[in-house]
């Protein structure tokens, strides 16, 4: 199967060990002063290691054995002499796919003592954490919004998000390498029904359509996406 999984610049990589310690299924290593990938069955492609102060690692999407969380994690536990943790599927508790009952349009938590709960209809929402593979993505609308229009639009849940499986990104604050990589994952996995984006109209935020055609062109996709710019 083709999947994202982590590829790393040995030339560039300087042995300092921080993906190893970003990587909480343990599927890198610190060998002959390099980081490696292990096994291609440990690693989950969801980028946690991608904080590289050297840039030396990336996700590409290759052909793959499909990633064994419990492999991975025995594995771990094996080389620091501990039990098996158990984890929810998907590693990470904050990167696990899940799916939330839907939003009854009731009124809005108010100040510290609302309502904590989560309303919104998938998780996670952070692109970067995003499976390719989760099963909400299946035929589903997509939302692609930029942070900020969160706290720009008071009616967000209500008049954007019904219907729709959200994703947030910055083509700012992130990557857009990662970005497209991982919007061509989505697109390819999830047999899209449809993707708009959602931007503010700040001249930076338009990254966000272009990184939308890009994900479009690289999945041999016919999607066409439609764009609403929240005016500043």
């Amino acid at each position: 199967m083709k999947r994202p999984i982590i590829e790393i610049d040995e030339e560039k990589c300087n042995g300092c060990g921080k993906c190893v310690l970003d990587c909480a299924e343990g599927a890198l290593a610190i060998i002959d002063g390099k980081a490696k990938l292990i096994s291609d069955v440990y690693c989950d492609g969801l980028g946690a290691c991608l904080n590289c102060p050297e840039g030396a690692l990336r996700l590409v999407e290759r052909e793959a054995p499909e990633f064994d969380e419990e492999a991975a994690l025995a594995a771990k536990a094996k080389r620091e002499g501990a039990a098996a943790p158990h984890r929810p599927q998907g590693g990470c508790p904050g990167s696990m796919a899940r799916t939330f009952t839907p939003l009854t349009g009731g009124p809005a938590p108010t100040g510290a003592a609302g309502d904590l709960r989560a309303q919104v209809p998938t998780w996670p929402i952070q692109i970067r954490l995003l499976p390719p593979t989760a099963s909400f993505l299946k035929g589903a609308n997509i939302l692609l919004a930029a942070h900020c229009a969160g706290f720009a639009l008071p009616n967000l849940h209500s008049d954007w998000m019904r219907g729709r499986v959200p994703i947030i990104a910055c083509p700012k604050l992130e990557d857009n390498e990662v970005l497209v990589e991982k919007l061509t994952g989505i697109i390819k996995h999830g047999g899209i029904a449809g993707i708009t984006v959602l931007r503010m109209s700040v001249p930076c935020c338009g990254g966000l359509e272009r990184l939308v055609h890009q994900a479009i062109a690289a999945a041999g996709s016919t999607l066409t996406p439609e764009t609403h710019i929240v005016q500043l």
